[in-house]
């Protein structure tokens, strides 16, 4: 052989192991959560969703090793939550970023991401917002007005007509609170008294006797899923809302599946419409729910849903681009993209990038010995009417 030919034939050699390693090159997943705090509880069922979901479809894709990279925000610190999105897209070379259960976190991700031009997955936070702070956002999971404007349709048609609000003092709750009285004014309801309790440490019982005082037939409620819920129904059980009369109406967080038990049985009754429960009745569904309480021993909420199908987008857009991820072609596949979820089917509106689904009205009751939240009534392509 010439000398030609070898130096040809050793860049040819080269130029095949470069391109084989880079397609070995792992497949980069950088979540944002708030894994240690007063949210760690929302972290872990987001996180929980992810890895079962990569555990039941493989952590290979598109011929990638699937690498998950968690970076802990502890809490609502949206200057934590734009360093770690920082390291993740500069340091960590992510290929996409995911994760964000509370809304300041997501909003302080948003110049990141767009400057980086990195796809990123909201799989929780729920302000209307969020998505349009970049063209590089979707969201797989809800928006509070898309779940809240169902129950306020629901509460005037069951003869509901006067309600005192308390949500959190944050965007959702603000959010929950703006489409809940928009809409339940104009179909002739009244508000009594409104409320808003601080995101960090609130001590309800002076809000809940406030409520009681108020003589409402219902209070509406928007608290972020976990220990706050467990506080407040344990102040309305004590303090007697329920044996007065006052039920308690909402969107789905404060009777949250993996918090029912802890209530207990003051949870029975209440009423909220959201777009996941551990009891919806589908095949698939009983499929998750079973292999989600076999790995990791817990009931999964609608946090672990949105983990599970944010993982959905990344592998489908992946795969759909061969494994070649360019930011601006990911966004034109998640347009438009339809999920079988447990929760049921979704779809990423091509206008918005928010999701559209079928939000539930449930009921809390006992099935089998134990709480659950039972659907009976639906509303069917809910958008988000807060955009």
């Amino acid at each position: 052989m010439k000398l030609k030919e070898v130096f040809a034939a050793a860049a040819a050699a080269l130029i095949g192991a470069v391109t084989g390693a880079n397609a070995q090159e792992p497949l980069k997943i950088g979540a944002v959560l708030e894994v240690t705090g007063p949210f760690a509880s929302i972290a872990k069922q987001i996180e929980n969703g992810m890895r079962l979901y990569i555990a039941r479809h493989g952590d290979t894709v598109a011929g990638r090793k699937v690498e998950l990279i968690i970076k802990d925000s502890t809490g609502a610190q949206p200057d934590v939550a734009k360093r770690l999105v920082t390291e993740l897209v500069t340091r960590d070379k992510v290929d996409f970023v995911v994760g964000f259960g509370l809304t300041p976190n997501a909003m302080a991700a948003a110049p990141v991401v767009t400057e980086a031009k990195v796809p990123t997955i909201i799989m929780n936070a729920a302000t209307s917002v969020i998505v349009s702070k970049s063209p590089y956002m979707a969201r797989v999971s809800m928006t509070l007005p898309q779940v809240t404007m169902p129950i306020a349709q629901w509460a005037v048609k069951n003869k509901i007509k006067r309600v005192y609000s308390l949500v959190s003092d944050f965007g959702p709750g603000l959010d929950a609170e703006a489409t809940f009285k928009k809409n339940f004014t104009a179909a002739g309801g009244e508000i009594v008294g409104e409320v808003r309790t601080p995101l960090k440490n609130p001590d309800f019982g002076p809000f809940i006797q406030r409520i009681k005082d108020a003589k409402p037939e219902a209070v509406f409620i928007f608290l972020p899923a976990g220990e706050q819920g467990i506080s407040f129904m344990k102040g309305y059980r004590e303090r007697g809302l329920a044996e007065a009369g006052i039920r308690l109406i909402g969107p789905g967080d404060v009777v949250e599946d993996d918090i029912l038990e802890a209530i207990g049985d003051s949870a029975l009754g209440v009423v909220t419409t959201h777009h996941y429960s551990a009891a919806h009745d589908s095949p698939l569904n009983r499929e998750y729910v079973k292999a989600y309480m076999e790995r990791f021993k817990i009931r999964p909420n609608f946090m672990s849903v949105g983990g599970y199908d944010g993982m959905a987008v990344v592998y489908e857009v992946t795969r759909k681009l061969n494994g070649k991820i360019d930011a601006d072609k990911a966004m034109e596949v998640i347009k438009g993209m339809k999920i079988d979820s447990p929760r049921g089917p979704i779809q990423i509106d091509p206008v918005t990038r928010d999701v559209v689904q079928t939000v539930y009205v449930r009921k809390v009751e006992k099935k089998d010995g134990k709480l659950f939240n039972i659907e009976f009534d639906k509303f069917e392509n809910v958008r988000d009417p807060g955009t």
